[in-house]
């Protein structure tokens, strides 16, 4: 069921309903933990989606959350940025480029719009650009096209995520590493 409810979210990430992301927030509603209408950009369509899943009645979205905006991505004003790569490090899909020191930019297609780039920058040259979609309630492409977008952002995530704790576990063996060669050099000079 979790992997159900998760599908049918939109894998922006952008923890506008409470939680870490779509996952954690697919295991809330599915514990009964969390209610269906508390995820932004899914909006009324997927409140309505999660509702027909789940056999219950759909209801409005909870603005306490926020509102449903047009789908939106990040654009990097370059001639601002200044390199600090805060937004690189909350980006939850890896859709920013760049390096310390050195303007920054986002891959568009990749990029979520969830708008965890736009607070931590120190210079707000941030702005958030609204996607011109053709809505046609008939056009199945539009929604094939949400689909393969949500999915391609969910491996982007999950690949993130793996990235983060492979290099966490790095990060810990280094320190391992370290103590025991200083623990190692201690006990040699206190042999000698």
């Amino acid at each position: 069921m979790i992997d159900q409810i998760n599908a049918i979210l939109p894998q922006t990430q952008c923890r506008q309903c409470g939680f870490q992301g779509c996952l954690p927030y697919a295991e809330a509603i599915a514990s009964g933990n969390a209610d269906i209408n508390q995820c932004p950009p899914g909006g009324e369509a997927g409140i309505i989606e999660l509702a027909q899943l789940l056999n219950i009645n759909p209801k409005p979205l909870n603005t306490k959350f926020g509102q449903n905006k047009p789908k939106s991505v990040a654009l990097i004003v370059e001639k601002d940025c200044i390199g600090c790569v805060k937004c690189i490090a909350v980006c939850p899909v890896d859709a920013i480029l760049g390096a310390a020191k050195f303007m920054h930019t986002v891959i568009t297609s990749e990029c979520t719009g969830c708008e965890l780039c736009v607070a931590p920058c120190p210079v707000d040259c941030i702005v958030m650009m609204p996607i011109a979609i053709s809505i046609d309630n008939e056009d199945r492409s539009i929604q094939l096209e949400k689909r393969t977008r949500a999915e391609l952002a969910k491996r982007r995530y999950d690949a993130r995520n793996l990235r983060k704790e492979r290099e966490g576990m790095e990060r810990e063996e280094r320190v391992k590493q370290k103590r025991a060669d200083l623990i190692r050099r201690q006990s040699e000079s206190m042999q000698q």
